[in-house]
Formats: structure tokens, C-alpha cells, sequence
């Protein structure tokens, strides 16, 4: 690398000194004990002297404190960034002048562009810093000897033309200045575009051409769209070290969520729509004070780990999750906890759209993604009990109802918000699941793109608030080697690079192998990732490499390969068209590559040895390698993107298009449009009633089978003045289901008639249970907040998108999911015939099925055949009507197909309080005793005796309640004047 002629001269940068440079190794006589066995042990003398000088640079570089320190890095003209494994190999690095920072005060005029003192020919706006280029982004540094950017660009998908017919925009472009003295190039990616000057006209052709290929290299190739327009590639093509894990319901899920925060070791993020600091994460709550979500954050935070935390900054008139409460709380607990919301209302004139993630990472190893929000109500297990009294799991405002009651308040959250001798708990049904692999890093990189957009928008100059760079491999240096282990307490940390770098490597590890000077190429960097089982370090011992050339000594996991890597069809990138993708899910009853599994393999299992997190209720799945793909919606005003993507969308309609036996959803709402409906503009629907065509013209069975919640969760009742957002939902959910030309049974009724049932069918779910020991038995519908779609029990669809335009569009609120394919297949049956499954999606189905027919373990195989008649139809759907009709029988609770009109409602409300004396919002108190006619005789029984019938919780839909009603807000509700989006 040729300097520039007004770089610092040698004493410009003071050498230092201290302690840590008196006490590391010298390079020479630490090597030595490896150049002489070395020299003695080759062939010949070429041979002896590459290796001799191999195993020296290893040795070397292997010792950070040193490779770090200011007179090596100079020497080497690098920064320290070179020698951080995390970020992937070095590209190319150099000082070069920008103008768009603020000014660096550093008590010199060595920054200007030319060594002039005599007179200012310069703007003095320009700075000249370090540039380095990674295989994901440019970071501008200070210096080469700092690792904090004062600028970042994390390189995103570019538009596919630059609307001059010149084809795809260039991620960085050659400018010229009016000075011909002047060099410079323009780097553009997402909604930014950056000036930057170079010392030549050579120099800017090489930043050129580096950057452009650094965003175009495969696989990541991040400035081109990959598979369904998403920003992340398919992973798990080759062994990459792609695994995935579900988890049914919150406790599942909080209790992996805690494991995890408390084993992390440098960084951890967390995006969520709500959050609620005092959240237990483990019940019952009283025996479990550590678990609560602030203490985690609090004894990580002391312990050096960096905490990152974007909230939804919501419209506070709209919604009372309080936002402000959760950020002061969360910025007292330590000032390693970084918080910030977004987006700014005024100042981005975002009001109706929300950040709707729920995402942890932990270490950028583990990733949770899904439905489930770190807040008040979400804790629940496949029971659903809707009381608690005395409370011994969910306290205070924890015992969460929002069809009754949201709270106004957070300042007591110990303090209940609903009367628990009266009111039930609203149950909540989720689905989370867990990542490990390339596409952990991908939805971290995700996050990172986020914080930094709004870093820059809401705290553009606060030095605590820092720009975050996305790693590239996955580097967890307390698992490394043989090196000694670190206790760090906080007394001793400085500051967080001095942590990062202490916590990295050991400065003594001699026995690590590092080829830092002989990266691999680009397109075999995630060839060799290693597969680390957070649980169990207990035996690892066997070396893995990691991508890029670095090969550190990582202990063997307890997961297994999956037999033969066939890359899954489909699994390529088309930028034209989803109708043009190659079949995804190809014949699988004779599927090459996929490992079988005996067919006792459900019921033999032991969860504890699958290598993830353990759990004996059938809530948790294995942990199990997989093809997977991150998927997201996002646009300018939530990441910064140039370009609109809904990849979320394209997947859901690219996977129910190919699907060959079976469709199975799960989701918070389901509102959604057939060709031609210029209102509702996802394809969700159109997608589902094509497919259903044409397996009834192709004389093939399928199924589609779709649970949502039975009522919208916001408060008010149905007839109320100030219920109609939720009269509002319910309207276009009816629209899109059975009401009108647009709805997708009014369409097929025309076409199939009564068979119209054998291929799509609605259903909810519903709970019932005692308040107290001595109190009413009451009914809530279980809140289905899962946002999950499997397919042919082969592929599933897990996030926290819901369906409708607000998540799947793009351009509204901001959603991620993940795409999983299994590489594992189990034997099963699809329509009476063996059937290759895939291990993930089986076991999920299975578990959310058995929990919502209430099937004990041993009743498994009586649902292994999703579509046969002997489950569809002589289980699940008598199932739900046998259960719909004991619920009516009891409580006649709402909704349901007897109430067509609001004036039937009222008179039915009126009815049952009058008879009750109390009931709830949506009639779910049941009376003492329940009056039957038998044999002429009026015979009274016990409620709960009639209850004992119910099994698990399914219920049929009510496709006919309020039928005759109009239920869209009238000009006397302030609803009316509010945008429709809103509700769809």
C-alpha cells in the first residue's frame, strides 16, 4: 500500500508504553518453538521454509495484543479491524477524504486534504479518516487504531435500474470534480449517498471496483435481491451450520429466551413491538425474582455484555403500551444498556405504521424470532387456564385481559388492572422459534441496519448511542481453543472495546490458528461454519473451521450431519419473476438426500439429547439442521431502504402455489384479496383459491385449514360506542372469509358448492376454567397471535407478520420471518400413502394440533395424516363442533352463529347479565347451575360437568355471527374519518 504524501509522519502517532505492551510476547522468540520443529520435519527447503513461515504468521497474528497494538498495525498499514474475525476478511483499507461528518476534534490540522499551511485552499469541511471495507459494509473510522465507526454503510439491495436505461445502479460510482486536481467517487445504498475523495484517479478506479464487487459477491451478493425479493439468501445450502427450533406458546419460548440472555458474552439485541421491563420470563414468579426481564438485562450489563433495545415509538393516543415508561426504565438499569424508539411522528410523518418485530439475538449465535413480544400477557402453556387467584404465574397487569381492560397506567405493574374473581384472563397462543447459522447473522444484520437509521435520525450526535457493525461469521471467543478463560467483573472494564478485545481472544493463546494473511474467496466463505450448542460445552473438543481461512479450535457439537446435502429445488434466485422458481417442494415420498427416521420416532424421542433446549410438555421441537431463509418487510421510512421489499409476501404465495397436499395457518388476523380487488392488495387469497381450483379440477384432495382469533384482542364490547376498531377488523375479516363477491367462500361456494368445505375451513379457540377455588367457571377465547403457515409438513413459515396489507405490503409496518425447510426427514403418511416429512415441520404441526385437540401422547398417530378423512373430518372437524355446541350449551358466548344482528346481541347481553347477575365483555361467565327439560322435568347439572366434554380447545369459526350487520365505522365515530389502512 503506497502512503499518502500527508499522512502522519512517525511521530505523529505517539508509540505507547504502557504495562500491556511491557508484558506481551515477542513475536521472534514466541515463534521460535515452531519454526525449529518445523524446518526439521519437511521434505525440502521450499517446503520447510513456507511452513516455517506459515506457522510463524500464525503464531503471530494469533496473538491479538499484539497484532492490535498501534506499531504493528502501522507497520502492517492496517487497522485493527483487519484482525477482527467476526467482520470476514480484509477487502481493502485506506485514508480517504469525506465532507458529510462532523468536525473531528483532535487537536491537529492533519486532516485537511493537502499538507498547505501557508493559505486554506480547502473546503474545511473535508476530513480525511480510514475507510475499510468489509465483505458487508464500509466503516469510516477515525484512525486505523480505532474500532468505533464515525460512519457506516451496510450495503443493501440497489434498485434493479437506475431509470436511465444504464441497467442495475452501481453501489459505488466514479464522480468527477470540477478540480481536476480532485478524485473522487460516489457510494450510494438504501436512502443515502456519500461523497468520497482519494488521493488519484487510480485510487478511485480501485475503491470502485473493491466496493462494487464487495456487494455483488456471492452468496451474500447484498445489493441483489435473492430469492422472493428478500435481502438475505437461502442458507443452509451447504453445511453451514443452518439449524432451527421451535417453540409452542411463551413459557417455551421465555424460558429458551432466558437461557440464553444469561449465557451471553459481548452483545445482545432486542427489537420488539412492546416491552415490558418487569416481565418474568420463568414462573411462578415469586420463586424466580432473577428471571424477571430488567434483572437478566441488569446482571448481563455488569458484567461488561453491550445491551441494544429499538422499541416501537407508537402513537400514544392510539395505543398504551407506554413506550417512554419501558425506555426510562430500561436506561436505568445500566449505561450499557442502549435504548432508542422510533420513528419520530412529526419529523417522519409516519403515523399510521408500526415496527412490529420481535427479535433477540444473542452473541450473534442465537437468534429467537416469532410472534411472541417480551411483554405483559404473552406467558402461557398449552393448559390456557384463564384464572389465577390467589395470582401465582401471572401478577399484576401480567393477568392481562385487553377485551376487558387495557391498562392506563404501567407505573404499579404489580398492581392488577382486571378483578380476577370476576373476569378471566385472555389465554394467548404463539409460536416462536429459534435460529443458529448464517441466518442468525442475517436477521442481526437486519437489527443493525434498523439501530443505525435510527441512530441517525433520533440521536445523530449523542456518543453514547454508537453505530453498530454487522459480523459476518459467527466468533464466540470463551468457546475458542485451549486458551484460559477471562473472568470479567466491572469493576475492571474500562470500556467496550477494551472488553471486546479481552473477551475475543486470550493474549496468550498460543496454540490457535489463524491464517489471517490467506482468506479464502468469497464464495466458499459460509462453507464451514461451526455448529455450537449453547447448552452443552461440556465435551467440545474437536477443531472446526471458520469461513474465510480462520480455523480456531471450536469443541465438538452433539449434532449430528443429516446425511447428503442436496440443495433443495427452489432454493435459487430469480429476480423476474416468483411463477418463474423451480418447484420447491418436489416429490417427497422419494426425495434423495434427506435423512429417514424410524416411524416410533415422535413418541420414542428424548428432546433432551437434540442438542437445543429441553422440555418435557411437547412445547419445545428439535433442534435440527435446516435450508432456511430470512425474510422481511421493510421500506424507506422503517430501514432506510431504497427499495420496498416484501419478501414475506412472495414467500406466502409462492409456497401455497406450490404446495401439494396441504395448507395449515395460524394468525393474529386474516384480511386479504382475490384478483381484481383494488381495496385489500395482498394475494394471500388469490393464491389459496387458485390452488383450491385447481385440485378440484385436477380431482386431487387438499386441505387448507386456517386458525385466527375469534374476536380482534382490543378493548370494547362488540355493541359499545367506543368498539369500533374492532367492529372495523372484524368487517374486513369477514369480507376476505364469506361476506360479498371479494370473500374466497362466496366464490368457491359458486364454483364447488357444498365440497367447498372439504378444501378450506375457519376454526378459533376457546378455554374455559374456575376463577377461583370457590368462584364462577368462565370462558375466553385463547388469543391466536401466531403467525405461522406450514405446508405438505415439509416447510414452515414462522414470524411476525399478520395477513394483511399493514405487514405484508412492505411499505407499512416492519416485519421479519424465516422460510425453514427441513434437511431431515421422518416417515409419516399424506393421504392414506407413505409420505418423507420434514423433522421441524412435522413435530411443530403435530404439537399444535395435539394441544388445540387435546390429544394425549399416545393419541399422536391418530393426526400423523393431515388430509385424511379418518383426521380431517372425523377428528378435527368433529372435534371443533362438538366443542362449539358445549361452549354455546354453557355460556352462549360471543361470537357466535346464533346473533345476526346488534339488536339480537343486545337482547342477548341483556338476557344473560339479568339471569347472571355478572358476566363478562363477551358473555364468558357460566351460571351455577345449568336447566335442562328431560322427560318434562326442568333437571339442573353442574356447568363443569357439561365442560368435561371439551377436549382441547378447538372451536368451529363463526362465519354467520352479525351476518346482517354493516360493521364498518358510521360518521359519528371518529374511526370513520381515519384512514381504512388502518384496519387492514
Amino acid at each position: 500500500m503506497v502512503q499518502d504524501d500527508d499522512e502522519h509522519d512517525d511521530e505523529a502517532i505517539p508509540l505507547t508504553h504502557d504495562e500491556s505492551s511491557k508484558k506481551r510476547d515477542v513475536p521472534s522468540s514466541a515463534a521460535l518453538p515452531i519454526i525449529t520443529p518445523a524446518l526439521g520435519r519437511q521434505q525440502s527447503i521450499s517446503d520447510r521454509g513456507k511452513v516455517a513461515m506459515q506457522g510463524y504468521l500464525n503464531h503471530f497474528l494469533g496473538n491479538l495484543d499484539i497484532v492490535n497494538s498501534r506499531e504493528v498495525c502501522r507497520f502492517l498499514e492496517v487497522s485493527k479491524l483487519s484482525f477482527s474475525p467476526e467482520y470476514g476478511p480484509k477487502l481493502k483499507e485506506d485514508y480517504v477524504m469525506v465532507k458529510h461528518l462532523p468536525k473531528i476534534l483532535n487537536g491537529d490540522d492533519e486532516r485537511k486534504c493537502c499538507p498547505c499551511h501557508w493559505f486554506n485552499c480547502c473546503n474545511d469541511n473535508w476530513q480525511k479518516v480510514w475507510a475499510v471495507l468489509k465483505p458487508g459494509f464500509l466503516a469510516l473510522l477515525e484512525d486505523p487504531f480505532h474500532t468505533q465507526p464515525l460512519d457506516i454503510i451496510v450495503f443493501d439491495v440497489l434498485p434493479a435500474s437506475d431509470g436511465n436505461g444504464e441497467g442495475r445502479v452501481s453501489l459505488a460510482k466514479e464522480i468527477k470534480e470540477q478540480n481536476p486536481l480532485r478524485h473522487a467517487f460516489k457510494v450510494t445504498c438504501g436512502n443515502r449517498s456519500i461523497r468520497i475523495r482519494a488521493k488519484s484517479s487510480a485510487k478511485v478506479k480501485d475503491w470502485v471496483a473493491a466496493v462494487n464487487d464487495a456487494g455483488l459477491r456471492p452468496p451474500e451478493g447484498w445489493c441483489h435481491p435473492h430469492r422472493f425479493g428478500s435481502f438475505a439468501p437461502p442458507r443452509g445450502l451447504t453445511e453451514d451450520g443452518s439449524q432451527a427450533q421451535w417453540f409452542v406458546d411463551g413459557r417455551a419460548a421465555f424460558e429458551a429466551i432466558a437461557s440464553s440472555i444469561e449465557d451471553a458474552k459481548s452483545e445482545i439485541f432486542i427489537c420488539g413491538w412492546w416491552l415490558c421491563p418487569e416481565l418474568y420470563l420463568r414462573r411462578p414468579f415469586d420463586a424466580h425474582a432473577s428471571s424477571r426481564l430488567e434483572n437478566l438485562l441488569e446482571a448481563k450489563a455488569k458484567q461488561g455484555v453491550q445491551i441494544y433495545i429499538l422499541l416501537y415509538k407508537e402513537v400514544a393516543l392510539a395505543l398504551k403500551i407506554n413506550s417512554d415508561y419501558s425506555k426510562r426504565k430500561l436506561l436505568s438499569i445500566h449505561e450499557n444498556v442502549r435504548v432508542l424508539r422510533y420513528p419520530d411522528h412529526f419529523s417522519s410523518g409516519v403515523y399510521l405504521w408500526s415496527h412490529h418485530e420481535k427479535l433477540v439475538i444473542i452473541d450473534y449465535q442465537i437468534c429467537f424470532i416469532g410472534g411472541l413480544d417480551l411483554c405483559f400477557g404473552r406467558y402461557d402453556t398449552c393448559e390456557h387456564k384463564v384464572g389465577d387467584c390467589p395470582p401465582l404465574i401471572w401478577p399484576g397487569k401480567d393477568y392481562y385481559n385487553p377485551r376487558e381492560s387495557e391498562p392506563n397506567s404501567w407505573e404499579d405493574t404489580m398492581k392488577d388492572e382486571v378483578d380476577r374473581g370476576k373476569y378471566p384472563r385472555m389465554p394467548w397462543h404463539d409460536v416462536h422459534c429459534a435460529l443458529w447459522g448464517p441466518s442468525c447473522r442475517d436477521i442481526a444484520r437486519h437489527f443493525v441496519q434498523r439501530w443505525n437509521y435510527a441512530k441517525r435520525n433520533k440521536a445523530p450526535n449523542e456518543q453514547a448511542i454508537p453505530l453498530l457493525m454487522p459480523q459476518q461469521h459467527m466468533v464466540i471467543p470463551h468457546y475458542m481453543g485451549k486458551s484460559r478463560e477471562i473472568e470479567v467483573e466491572s469493576k475492571n472494564v474500562q470500556n467496550h472495546s477494551d472488553l471486546r478485545r479481552q473477551d475475543s481472544f486470550s493474549a496468550r493463546s498460543s496454540l490457535q490458528d489463524i491464517p489471517l494473511l490467506l482468506p479464502q474467496e468469497a464464495d466458499g466463505l459460509d462453507s464451514g461454519e461451526p455448529k455450537l450448542n449453547r447448552l452443552d460445552l461440556s465435551n467440545l473438543d474437536q477443531p472446526s473451521k471458520v469461513s474465510s481461512g480462520l480455523s480456531f479450535s471450536f469443541r465438538k457439537s452433539k449434532i449430528e450431519a443429516v446425511g447428503p446435502d442436496t440443495p433443495l429445488k427452489g432454493f435459487v434466485d430469480n429476480f423476474e419473476s416468483l411463477d418463474h422458481h423451480e418447484k420447491l417442494l418436489s416429490d417427497r415420498v422419494a426425495q434423495p438426500g434427506m435423512k429417514s427416521s424410524d416411524p416410533d420416532w415422535w413418541e420414542t424421542q428424548e428432546r433432551g439429547d437434540q442438542g437445543g433446549f429441553a422440555d418435557e410438555s411437547g412445547q419445545v421441537g428439535p433442534r435440527v439442521s435446516c435450508r432456511c431463509q430470512v425474510i422481511r418487510s421493510v421500506s424507506q421510512w422503517s430501514a432506510g431502504t431504497s427499495q420496498t421489499e416484501e419478501s414475506i409476501h412472495g414467500a406466502y404465495r409462492s409456497l401455497i402455489e406450490k404446495a401439494e397436499h396441504f395448507i395449515y395457518i395460524e394468525n393474529q388476523f386474516f384480511i386479504s384479496g382475490l384478483s381484481g380487488d383494488e381495496t385489500i392488495r395482498n394475494r394471500v387469497l388469490e393464491a389459496l383459491f387458485r390452488r383450491i381450483m385447481r385440485a378440484y379440477n385436477d380431482k386431487k384432495l387438499f386441505r387448507v385449514i386456517i386458525v385466527i382469533p375469534l374476536l380482534p384482542g382490543f378493548q370494547g364490547g362488540l355493541d359499545d360506542g367506543g368498539a369500533a376498531s374492532v367492529r372495523a377488523i372484524m368487517h374486513w375479516q369477514h369480507r376476505t372469509i364469506c361476506r360479498g363477491h371479494n370473500s374466497i367462500l362466496h366464490n368457491l361456494y359458486e364454483l364447488l358448492g357444498p365440497k367447498t368445505h372439504d378444501y378450506i375451513s375457519f376454526y378459533g379457540l376457546r378455554a374455559y376454567g374456575k376463577l377461583s377455588a370457590g368462584g364462577p367457571v368462565a370462558s375466553s377465547q385463547v388469543y391466536v397471535h401466531s403467525k405461522v403457515m406450514i405446508a405438505d409438513d415439509c416447510i414452515a413459515l414462522i414470524g411476525s407478520a399478520n395477513i394483511n396489507d399493514r405487514s405484508l405490503l412492505g411499505s407499512r409496518d416492519s416485519e421479519i420471518g424465516v422460510l425453514i425447510e427441513d434437511k431431515e426427514a421422518v416417515n409419516s403418511f399424506m393421504g392414506g400413502k407413505p409420505w418423507k416429512a420434514g423433522k421441524f415441520s412435522l413435530t411443530l404441526r403435530l404439537s399444535l394440533w395435539s394441544e388445540h385437540l387435546g390429544l394425549r401422547s399416545g393419541e399422536i398417530d391418530r393426526i400423523i395424516d393431515p388430509v385424511a378423512d379418518s383426521t380431517y373430518k372425523d377428528i378435527w372437524m368433529a372435534t371443533a363442533k362438538t366443542n362449539t355446541a358445549i361452549y354455546q350449551d354453557v355460556f352462549a358466548c360471543i361470537p357466535n352463529d346464533l346473533i345476526h344482528t346488534r339488536a339480537a346481541l343486545r337482547q342477548t347481553m341483556a338476557l344473560w347479565k339479568e339471569r347472571l347477575g355478572h358476566s363478562t365483555i363477551d358473555l364468558g361467565i357460566a351460571p351455577e347451575k345449568l336447566e335442562s327439560y328431560h322427560n318434562g322435568d326442568i333437571e339442573k347439572s353442574d356447568p363443569m360437568e357439561r365442560l368435561a366434554a371439551v377436549r382441547g380447545h378447538l372451536v368451529s369459526f363463526p362465519l354467520d355471527f352479525m351476518c346482517k350487520e354493516d360493521l364498518r365505522p358510521v360518521f359519528n365515530e371518529s374511526e370513520y374519518y381515519a384512514s381504512s389502512q388502518v384496519f387492514h
